[in-house]
Order: C-alpha cells, then structure tokens, then sequence
C-alpha cells in the first residue's frame, strides 16, 4: 500500500455530516454569494429604471462602482455613466451641475440674520 496515496479512510468523511463547521462556513459563503450576486442583478436593473431619477440612477451607479460622479464635465466617466443609467450625456451634466450648484450653496456664507426691533410690551 502506498502511503502517499490517500483512502477513502484517511482524511475528511465523504459524507458530509451535521457537525462539520466547514461544511457550514461554505454553506453560508455560498449562500452569502449568492445573495451579493442578486443585490448586484438587482441594482444593476435599478441603475437604468425608467421608474428612477437621473439622480437616484446615478447615486445606485456610484454604489456599484464605488467611484464619484466627477466634477468635470469633459471626464470619460460622464459617457460610460449615461450609457450605463439609460441617460444621456446631458442628463449626466446636468447632475454634476446640479452637485456643484449644491456645494457651492453650502460654501457660500449666510447673510446676517435682520434684526427685529424689540417688542414693547
């Protein structure tokens, strides 16, 4: 007999049981698999949604592909974006100005409060 060459009895069981925790760790890798592959189909079916905002669309795309809208316009992004979202270029613009008008909102400082003249009582 060779004692290099395994058999049957050497080794794991063939027959996986109830208390073998790998069986269960790649029970639950695979389960978690495939719930990641079904999030992805999903979003990626929400990403281009008529049902969806220019917006919305693009925010699902940033998720997926974890990158930012860019800033610039002229970005190669901004076409593989639209082609991806179901939107056009212009869509996409669109939303970059939109973002940039909102930062710049937030940037630009409030005007002083009036001031109300006592109330006399």
């Amino acid at each position: 007999m060779n004692q290099y060459k395994p058999t049957p009895t050497m080794g794991r069981p063939s027959a996986p049981t109830g208390d073998d925790p790998m069986m269960d760790f790649r029970a639950r890798l695979i389960h978690q698999q495939a719930e990641n592959a079904e999030r992805r189909r999903h979003d990626l079916a929400e990403q281009s949604s008529r049902l969806k905002t220019a917006e919305e669309r693009i925010r699902i795309w940033e998720r997926i592909h974890e990158i930012p809208l860019p800033r610039d316009s002229a970005h190669r992004l901004v076409e593989i974006i639209a082609a991806n979202t179901g939107l056009t270029d212009a869509d996409v613009r669109d939303e970059q100005q939109r973002r940039a008008a909102l930062r710049a909102a937030a940037i630009a400082p409030s005007p002083p409060a009036a001031t109300l003249p006592a109330l006399e009582a």
